[in-house]
């Protein structure tokens, strides 16, 4: 297993902000300290201008770096568009080292799921599983799978690969909940398993393994799954229900499909994130 990180990643932060340092560095130290999963540890690597350019305009680009918060919850940080470009670097290695046939885990921040082409918003900046999707497609593979397990729906990723016919994505998450959006199918290829807060645990896996299901039907030549450890009971933004055993149970469901899969961590902000990521990985790699 290789997992894609660097500590420079934990250089900023806001106080309070739950979006912070302490989710990448607790949880290598515990990956660090475990004897259970043999790792890899690999650096995230560069990112092109022009790869971030397929999945963000211009205009968010050069916003970026404006000393200006982007919404209440999304902060301007001196640098941000330095790590918010380290943060998709890593995407994009994890993708690469997918297609050569490792598992990998880019566990970096700021998270991405929710930028749009034009905005960032709800803790990200660059959509790091769009730039690595759209990337993919750039080289050679014919068809890209997104899963996204956060519990908040990905509206940025479902917003910048809507009706791309390379892409299909697949969304799990609670409604009514941040950022409202998700509560049906969009275009051809957006697919949405909206879930009421505090829905069942039995229910809340069965929409999984339904959700599941649906994208291997599609048939992808890769899975990129967008790896959100907020549905877990315990955690403070949101009412899900999921306990530790359940990442493991989705853990394992990739590790049986037959496509390449890499996995990059968005939110989780529960003081378990290390041994729920943990949980994940050792499932996935069997």
């Amino acid at each position: 297993m290789k997992i894609v990180t660097d500590e420079n990643c934990t250089a900023y932060h806001h106080e309070g902000h739950p979006e912070r340092p302490s989710r990448i560095s607790a949880t290598v130290e515990h990956l660090q300290q475990q004897l259970q999963l043999p790792l890899t540890w690999i650096p995230p690597g560069t990112v092109s201008e022009e790869s971030i350019l397929r999945a963000h305009s211009v205009d968010h680009w050069e916003r970026l770096a404006v000393a200006e918060d982007f919404d209440v919850d999304t902060p301007f940080f001196p640098d941000i568009r330095a790590h918010a470009r380290t943060s998709a670097a890593g995407a994009l290695t994890a993708m690469r080292l997918a297609l050569a046939g490792e598992k990998a885990f880019s566990m970096m921040r700021p998270p991405g799921h929710h930028a749009t082409r034009t905005r960032a918003m709800g803790f990200c900046y660059l959509n790091n599983m769009a730039i690595a999707a759209l990337e993919a497609l750039a080289v050679g593979c014919k068809k890209v799978a997104i899963f996204d397990f956060d519990v908040h729906h990905g509206n940025g990723t479902e917003a910048i690969l809507l009706n791309n016919p390379g892409t299909c994505f697949f969304s799990v998450h609670q409604h009514p909940c941040y950022p409202g959006t998700g509560t049906r199918n969009l275009g051809e290829n957006c697919f949405n398993f909206p879930v009421p807060p505090q829905t069942p645990r039995a229910h809340y896996v069965e929409v999984l393994e339904s959700a599941v299901e649906a994208l291997v039907k599609c048939k992808p030549d890769l899975i990129g799954v967008s790896a959100g450890f907020d549905a877990f009971a315990g955690d403070p933004l949101a009412q899900g229900s999921l306990l530790q055993e359940d990442f493991a149970w989705l853990g394992d469901l990739f590790r049986k499909v037959k496509a390449p899969v890499f996995s990059i961590l968005e939110g989780g902000y529960s003081q378990e994130l290390p041994e729920l990521i943990l949980s994940y990985l050792k499932a996935w790699e069997g």
